[in-house]
């Protein structure tokens, strides 16, 4: 049976003024974690005056799809010049290592005169959903195997306890058509701390599907692994949501059109989708994602339905 994602609406815009400076526009990379029945605090990266990425949040009844709180102040702001995180702080997912939880992130760096690039970074999530940054070093850097940039982690524990990351992992800025070759990767751990690079996780298609980020991995009825992601095929296309499917978290195959979510007609969402994060709620599977302009019209649900 086909499933396909039910879109519930734009969740949330970042009001046009009043903003805290770290803060003034964009929405991007929404992550839910659970405060209450309901209501969760999505936490996300909006963008300054200089487009630096720093993470805010605001607390919703998913139910209800109504605001609880909109927090006017930065849970976590983006570094110091200098620091592996001083040009933007893009958030992943989190995960539990013993009785700490922690938050990942894709850390921005822009030195002048050169190309934007990407380690991938770790924040600690306090009891009080409080961030800070775990560590003055990134958790995965460039290295042989990874030699121009990361992007956007995503980590699970498989039930024998190994913890699994995929990640992105630039090969190209440029393939030939003008687009960058960007792929999704992936990592194990047996501690959570400590992780061996494995290379290649979803295959790729230069011209179609070459340029990944944000993946967003669940486990499915039957134990396999599910992953959305947003993707671009070619220059001057515009970021879609994919899908992709592994019986084990390590072998993968690309299926966009299983994705089962699409740019609307019109509206907020009609340009281009992407950044998808999935989760869980009271046996219900939820996508929160953004829109146009990578963020700056805020970010939706939808909600997984068969046929």
């Amino acid at each position: 049976m086909s499933e396909s994602w039910q879109k519930l609406g734009q969740l949330y815009l970042p009001a046009s003024t009043g903003r805290h400076p770290k803060l003034l526009t964009h929405a991007a990379n929404p992550l839910a974690v659970q405060l209450d029945g309901d209501v969760y605090r999505v936490f996300y990266s909006g963008r300054d005056a200089y487009n630096r990425s720093s993470v805010g949040a605001v607390d919703i009844d998913i139910v209800r799809r109504a605001i609880v709180t909109d927090h006017h102040q930065p849970f976590f702001e983006h570094g110091p010049v200098g620091s592996f995180y001083a040009d933007g702080v893009s958030i992943g997912n989190c995960y539990t290592v013993g009785d700490t939880r922690y938050m990942l992130f894709m850390a921005w760096q822009a030195p002048e005169g050169s190309h934007w690039r990407g380690d991938i970074g770790r924040l600690t999530l306090g009891a009080d959903l409080s961030l800070a940054l775990d560590g003055d070093c990134p958790l995965l850097g460039v290295d042989a195997n990874d030699p121009i940039s990361l992007s956007y982690p995503w980590v699970e524990q498989d039930p024998d306890g190994r913890y699994r990351m995929w990640y992105g992992s630039t090969v190209a800025w440029d393939a030939g058509n003008g687009e960058m070759l960007h792929v999704i990767r992936q990592a194990t751990s047996e501690d959570g701390h400590r992780w061996q690079r494995e290379g290649l996780a979803v295959p790729y298609e230069e011209g179609r599907a070459q340029a990944f980020s944000r993946p967003s991995v669940m486990r499915n009825a039957e134990g396999g692994y599910e992953m959305w992601f947003s993707y671009r095929g070619g220059k001057g296309q515009a970021y879609r949501i994919g899908h992709a499917t592994s019986p084990d978290g390590r072998h993968w195959r690309l299926s966009l059109e299983t994705a089962g979510i699409d740019v609307s007609v019109r509206g907020w969402d009609a340009q281009m989708i992407e950044y998808p994060f999935v989760f869980d709620h009271a046996g219900v599977r939820y996508m929160l994602y953004n829109g146009n302009s990578y963020g700056r019209t805020g970010f939706g649900l939808a909600m997984l339905r068969d046929g």
